[in-house]
């Protein structure tokens, strides 16, 4: 089993549309894929799953989510009145794995853990309690149930994406060409790294997405070439901007069942080729 983190910390860069559809690829290509959001915007879960997955004032988050599995490796020792009630709790969540959580997407081999608005609440509870490692346990449990994991995060660093990196073999980078985004991309890196060092010594940088590439515009040449000549390592399937993107979130259907043939779809194959000879 493989397992991607799709992450940058600024956000509007692409990283839901490159989780979903680098995720629909695999599994289109048979290879037996789950797609967790951990990202309380969830827009990855919607983007799959459609309505089912979208929340309002008046409409709650779809359960069971990943909100839902925190939960349960906190026990809910906070709503429990009374110690047995409480002692029973955790140890049904020690015996419960991540499957209880899964939902078949409408697509074949690909399936999704979906995100809740308010997942961060449970951040800071989950760090005082050291959960920082129950996601990659989780995960190694589950090995030989998918051939590919994809993992979606929140714009920032913080407990949700320090549990993806850590359960991860490997990091995808988006990047817009933004002169913004270059400056967070050292920060970026330097965190990654130190992952590496503290908790996680399989994990790799794949490669920097390069997403919204404008071959004929100066700026975003100059920009790429910078990153290059610096040694950092940009994946050469870049990803173009298009319309057909926006449809794609508007259909939920991702680009390789909405339009193999197009541009935008090709450009995702060729990325997803790219990363699986590494």
């Amino acid at each position: 089993m493989r397992t991607r983190v799709v992450f940058n910390q600024k956000g509007g860069v692409g990283k839901s549309s490159i989780t979903v559809n680098l995720a629909a690829i695999s599994a289109h290509q048979g290879l037996k894929t789950l797609l967790i959001d951990l990202d309380p915007q969830a827009n990855s879960s919607q983007y799959l799953l459609g309505d089912d997955a979208t929340y309002s004032g008046d409409k709650p988050a779809l359960e069971p989510n990943i909100e839902n599995y925190f939960e349960d490796v906190l026990g809910n020792q906070q709503s429990k009145g009374l110690i047995g009630n409480a002692i029973g709790s955790i140890l049904k969540s020690r015996s419960k794995g991540l499957e209880g959580y899964i939902h078949q997407s409408p697509f074949k081999n690909l399936d999704v853990i979906p995100a809740s608005p308010s997942l961060g609440a449970l951040g800071h509870a989950l760090e005082s309690k050291h959960k920082i490692y129950k996601l990659r346990d989780a995960l190694q449990q589950c090995s030989g149930q998918y051939d590919r994991v994809f993992i979606d995060t929140p714009p920032a660093f913080n407990f949700f994406t320090l549990s993806a990196l850590i359960a991860a073999d490997r990091v995808l980078i988006p990047f817009d060409c933004d002169v913004f985004s270059k400056r967070a991309l050292h920060t970026l890196i330097e965190n990654v790294i130190e992952t590496q060092d503290d908790h996680n010594d399989r994990l790799e940088i794949e490669g920097i997405v390069v997403n919204q590439f404008q071959a004929q515009a100066k700026l975003p040449r100059e920009v790429v070439e910078q990153l290059k000549t610096e040694g950092l390592p940009v994946l050469e399937s870049m990803l173009p901007p298009s319309i057909v993107m926006k449809e794609s979130h508007q259909k939920n259907l991702p680009l390789i069942h909405l339009a193999t043939d197009h541009k935008l779809t090709q450009a995702y194959i060729s990325l997803f080729n790219e990363i699986e000879k590494h």
